[in-house]
């Protein structure tokens, strides 16, 4: 079963490897909420999603639910019981090893950010330029 956690460990979970959906979102809620371009997600049953220490949850929309780890402040999980009863989301970036679960399809693709569709056309670094 796939593992992760947020960033200063304070969190963890576990999660099956069989999923509904795994989607990269493009919507300007995830942007807002993680300061990135876009989000990768999991969707799966509440039910067997394991987790491991506190989260601290945000009403970021009218159904849906944010959570996050309250000491670091990494987001994790979302939840909205109108559209998605009973299934969680998970950040699969935060997974120990996020190639295990890669993405199936783009979400909310009309919300894109206008320059993210020429990304393969931009240099690329193995780290840092002049550091490599």
């Amino acid at each position: 079963m796939p593992k992760g956690g947020c960033h200063c460990g304070a969190v963890r979970y576990e999660m099956p490897e069989q999923t509904v959906w795994r989607a990269i979102c493009h919507c300007s809620d995830c942007r807002k909420q993680s300061g990135a371009p876009m989000v990768s997600w999991a969707l799966v049953e509440k039910d067997q999603l394991k987790v491991e220490g506190e989260t601290q949850e945000y009403a970021s929309s009218e159904n849906g639910r944010r959570q996050f780890c309250p000491k670091c402040g990494t987001g994790l999980f979302y939840t909205n019981d109108a559209s998605l009863p009973g299934k969680v989301d998970v950040q699969t970036a935060t997974l120990d090893d996020p190639d295990a679960l890669p993405p199936q399809i783009q979400v909310q693709s009309a919300e894109r950010i206008g320059w993210m569709e020429k990304m393969h056309e931009l240099p690329a670094f193995k780290r840092y330029p002049g550091i490599e």
